[in-house]
């Protein structure tokens, strides 16, 4: 007897073969139980186990509730199944409307996976595969949830390797988290803001679940001891407490956030980002998708020599989504944040410089645009806040209008400090095959874009900026916010610098005059 022939068939099965998620997904859509079931255990712990109507209708609601998302999630698990073909990443999802969707894998650009506490709970993560097509609304991106920790690592080398981007080793770790960071979590206005939002959550979950906060003895107590003590001395003191409540928060965020960051190459072609302590997350940005870096210095982690850095960078699904994963470093130092944004922003060899960020060549704009921003803040705080103590004041008691002149005084320091800061930080420059912008005070971005990245400028005035000399531009890109902004610059550097920045795009809108000059706005046939 002669042995049979192998069945080739049979051996490429397994490459080809429709796959399912874990069954443990089901126990993870049942996740949202806690809430409801919480709020009932507080109500039955407020009224000591007496239950009224309202409580009983609402445990047969979750009792409902469960028997049909648990019908759901198995019904969903069952009929979800995916593959990788030879050419194609295939999703097959429906019961009475089946849905068959594929990605081509030479347009897989990244592949990322998310755990909230939950699924790390239960070992499961979710995989997210993003295409060079993901728009605003991220419908060529394929999400499987869940499957277990091994099998979505070899999915996603699995998808990179069959998209032509095979991990590799031996490549540098660009960052990775130090402790120390750790104190520039509360240098955020967020410290207080989020304390309030905090609280007024918890107000509305008492309230729904029918207990008054303010009849709660410990409240209505602290209420009227505040009420009754010396306001120049309970205020600070309150204040002290929530910015050290708010600051012991940040930090607790911080490091749920960036726990177990790292930044790395894991390819010639793509960089990733891994961080996260209860939800982790691991995000990959291609190379050829990268199309620049933003330097953020907000106010007081300016103040206290940090900064972060976000990547420019297409593919990352709505504005929303792109704000949440183009993050690539936590608050950290400022010499940390200028070596990344310069490695984000300029991978090729040479490029990487920190002086692509650290005191680059950028052109001032004029004192014009200062001016502007005084009398906006002028107009918009000092009046405003002034105008309103001298009404109380006149009509309630002439306290207030002493409490108008010292506001009036302060908010117009305040406002002459932070206007000069504002048109420092104006500038806009070409470097190499970067054009850089750079604005804001309460929040400073430098941004450095890619010039083969911009697909078209914008000019815009107003009757008041024409009248100043000022234009502000705007340089459309395909990434990140979809368009940086160039404010409040001089009307004469407006057009000389997009035409430098990204030669060829303004040739046919230009008009010219005898000396030389152009300008994009001007109508055919006249002199700009």
């Amino acid at each position: 007897m002669t042995a049979a022939p192998p069945d080739t068939a049979t051996d490429t099965a397994p490459a080809t073969e429709w796959r399912s998620l874990d069954p443990r997904t089901v126990a993870v859509h049942l996740s949202w139980l806690a809430a409801p079931l919480g709020s009932l255990g507080l109500t039955a712990l407020a009224t000591h186990g007496r239950l009224d109507t309202r409580a009983w209708i609402t445990l047969g609601c979750i009792a409902a509730g469960f028997a049909v998302i648990t019908t759901g999630g198995l019904l969903r698990w069952w009929r979800t199944r995916y593959r990788i073909t030879a050419d194609a990443f295939e999703l097959r999802t429906g019961l009475f409307t089946r849905r068959l969707r594929a990605i081509p894998l030479h347009r897989v650009r990244n592949v990322d996976l998310t755990a909230h506490p939950v699924q790390r709970l239960l070992g499961l993560t979710v995989l997210r595969a993003g295409t060079t097509a993901d728009g605003a609304t991220g419908g060529s991106a394929l999400t499987l949830e869940a499957l277990t920790r091994p099998d979505a690592e070899r999915l996603r080398a699995e998808l990179l390797a069959r998209a032509g981007s095979a991990d590799t080793t031996g490549e540098p770790v660009l960052s990775t988290v130090d402790r120390r960071w750790l104190r520039y979590a509360p240098l955020t206005f967020w410290i207080f803001g989020g304390v309030f939002a905090v609280l007024g959550t918890v107000w509305r979950v008492l309230g729904d679940i029918g207990v008054e906060p303010w009849r709660i003895g410990v409240v209505r107590d602290a209420f009227r001891e505040f009420g009754h003590s010396a306001l120049w001395l309970t205020v600070p003191l309150a204040l002290l407490g929530i910015a050290a409540v708010g600051s012991l928060g940040a930090v607790v965020l911080y490091a749920e956030n960036w726990w177990k960051y790292r930044l790395e190459r894991t390819d010639a072609d793509t960089l990733r980002v891994r961080r996260g302590l209860l939800t982790t997350r691991s995000v990959s940005f291609e190379r050829s998708r990268l199309r620049g870096a933003v330097l953020r210095e907000p106010l007081l982690l300016r103040l206290g020599g940090g900064a972060t850095v976000r990547a420019v960078a297409g593919g990352l699904g709505s504005r929303e989504e792109n704000c949440k994963r183009s993050q690539v470093l936590p608050p950290a130092p400022r010499a940390e944040a200028l070596r990344v944004a310069a490695a984000v922003a300029a991978p090729g060899p040479g490029d990487g410089a920190p002086a692509l960020f650290d005191r680059p060549a950028l052109r001032p704009h004029p004192a014009a645009a200062r001016r502007r921003r005084t009398v906006r803040g002028m107009v918009w705080a000092v009046l405003p806040g002034t105008a309103a103590l001298t009404v109380l004041g006149a009509l309630l008691t002439p306290v207030l209008l002493y409490c108008a002149l010292g506001y009036a005084l302060l908010a117009v320091v305040l406002v002459l400090v932070l206007a000069r800061d504002a048109h420092r930080s104006l500038g806009h420059g070409v470097t190499g095959r970067h054009l850089l912008i750079r604005s804001g005070t309460f929040s400073r971005d430098t941004v450095a874009l890619a010039r083969d990245a911009v697909l078209a400028w914008s000019f815009t005035d107003s009757p008041l900026t024409r009248r100043a000399g000022l234009t502000t531009v705007t340089a459309a890109v395909a990434a990140g916010q979809d368009g940086y902004r160039a404010p409040d610059m001089a009307a004469g550097d407006a057009v000389p610098f997009a035409a430098a920045a990204a030669p060829g795009i303004l040739d046919e809108f230009l008009v010219g005059d005898p000396d030389g000059a152009t300008d994009p706005l001007s109508p055919p046939g006249r002199r700009p």
